[in-house]
């Protein structure tokens, strides 16, 4: 009921706080080029012939940084799922082949890239990126006006609409999922009354409203609400202000630097109590990294715990995610935690679909892809399942896909515990 009631709004924000949405890399062929049998679109395909089944995969390992870095892992992953469907003798008897487009985390770039592959007169069953937003939003359209299934990272404020994009299916959670995985811990906790403090971006914005309505109708006491400007140096007054409501806990927003301003501020003011942080803050670098240039191990996460997924980290129990990161560092680098590693899903998600379908026409894999039995059957790792509906083609993962760790280093994508 919530994820229907705030989805539609911000959707397409989900990602924007975060060097999440852009991603890519692997040991593919690069920029589109493509080779194979004619055909107009992937909405056409079936099962005849033994000819590879082609999926573009969108990744700016060309861009700089933090954004490379995520690419390089997000099509590593694609890459390495391609391989272990492979293994596993492919789809409906088809091999799968990744067509790698290095799009430097450009939309236009990304669109002539994508035109130029299309216009090759190859078929494509499928294609997934690596974000940002920006790059999923200027090529879905095409995607779903040549019939070709999409598998998204970056959402968009209607990615996940199937009434304006019929074949895509988000795969990163809208931020209501984000946020509600803090309400069992919070209660489990006998956490009362919550301060929040988030950043100056379009997610954290998002977020610090969302938390604040969202918590307050699960029975929390708001004691304040404190932006800051991500440019910004110094949180203390903020955290001052905060800190005169007695809270139980703070719940903080921040990605980058902000995150050791906030647990600078913090620890200056002498405030010791709970925090819980979101997925913007495991994702940054201070928070896996130790001194000079991380906080691990310092006083100031003493109290710190951060929102992830259970997948990114170590659980030698866990056999799927095991066996998919060992994959993974055998294809490429992972360079980011596997919070980017969502690709790794999309070739089991096709399968599954295609299997139930009988076919790869567009349609039909949609449908399959709509329904339960069909994502429970599918051999994710990155997340289990992902709760696809008719109505909203976006992941919702069940709450125990959800931990909250103690900052902690980052071995192949996962922190180690």
């Amino acid at each position: 009921m919530r994820r229907n009631k705030f989805y539609g709004a911000v959707a397409g924000l989900a990602l924007s706080a975060l060097a999440l949405s852009a991603c890519g890399g692997g040991e593919a062929a690069d920029n589109g080029d493509t080779g194979g049998d004619t055909a107009d679109n992937g909405g056409s395909t079936d099962t005849a012939g033994d000819d590879p089944i082609k999926v573009i995969v969108f990744g700016g390992v060309g861009a700089e940084g933090v954004l490379a870095n995520n690419a390089t892992t997000s099509v590593t992953a694609a890459q390495a799922s391609a391989d272990a469907v492979n293994d596993a003798g492919g789809i409906l008897g088809r091999q799968i082949e990744i067509v790698h487009i290095d799009d430097l985390a450009d939309p236009t770039v990304a669109v002539t890239k994508l035109r130029e592959a299309l216009a090759s007169g190859d078929e494509f069953v499928a294609a997934t990126n690596s974000g940002p937003s920006t790059v999923a939003d200027a090529t879905i359209p095409i995607l779903m006006e040549e019939g070709i299934l999409s598998f998204n990272i970056g959402p968009t404020a209607n990615s996940a609409d199937p009434a304006v994009n019929p074949y895509n299916f988000d795969l990163s959670p809208s931020p209501a999922d984000y946020i509600g995985g803090f309400v069992p811990v919070m209660k489990d906790e006998g956490y009362e009354k919550v301060a929040i403090i988030h950043g100056s971006s379009a997610y954290s914005e998002t977020f610090g409203a969302m938390a604040e309505e969202m918590f307050a109708d699960e029975g929390f006491e708001i004691t304040g609400v404190q932006g800051f400007d991500n440019e910004s140096l110094d949180m203390t007054g903020q955290l001052d202000s905060l800190m005169s409501g007695n809270p139980d806990v703070l719940i903080m927003d921040a990605y980058g630097a902000p995150t050791t301003y906030v647990l600078e501020g913090v620890e200056k003011l002498g405030w010791d109590l709970p925090i819980l942080a979101n997925n913007s803050v495991s994702a940054s670098p201070a928070t896996s990294t130790e001194p000079p240039t991380g906080l691990l191990g310092t006083e100031r996460v003493k109290n710190l715990r951060m929102q992830v997924f259970a997948s990114t980290v170590q659980d030698p129990s866990d056999e799927a995610v095991v066996a998919a990161v060992e994959l993974m560092a055998e294809t490429g680098p992972i360079m980011s935690t596997l919070i980017t590693g969502y690709n790794y899903d999309t070739m089991w998600l096709l399968k599954a679909a295609a299997e139930d379908a009988g076919s790869f026409d567009v349609e039909a894999l949609t449908a399959s892809l709509e329904k339960d039995e069909v994502q429970a059957a599918a051999e994710t790792a990155i997340l289990k399942k992902y709760n696809f509906t008719s109505e909203v083609h976006s992941a919702s993962p069940n709450p125990e896909e959800f931990r909250f760790i103690a900052p902690a280093p980052l071995v192949n994508g996962q922190f180690e515990q």
